[in-house]
């Protein structure tokens, strides 16, 4: 997460500064699926202790698909503004 925080600050490059965001991104969805984790867990069926947290894993798989459709729409405004500069 850092790192991708330490290339925003830095690059100059709208691309590069594109993919530090999404190293940040992904640093904070490990952030959020290590929150869940219990040493020993099992699967959240039967047992009512000692099970991993489903919660951030489903809040993880939806903001996946939301950062891909950024992603592709900032390279597009990226490309888009690289092209008027001709």
């Amino acid at each position: 997460m850092l790192v991708g925080l330490y290339g925003l600050m830095t690059k100059r490059n709208l691309i590069k500064q594109v993919l530090c965001i999404d190293i940040t991104l992904v640093g904070v969805m490990l952030f959020f699926a290590g929150i869940g984790y219990v040493e020993g867990g099992s699967i959240p069926i039967l047992p009512r202790e000692g099970v991993v947290n489903p919660l951030p894993a489903a809040l993880i798989l939806p903001s996946l698909v939301v950062e891909v459709a950024l992603t592709a729409l900032a390279l597009v405004i990226v490309l888009k503004i690289k092209g008027t500069k001709k």
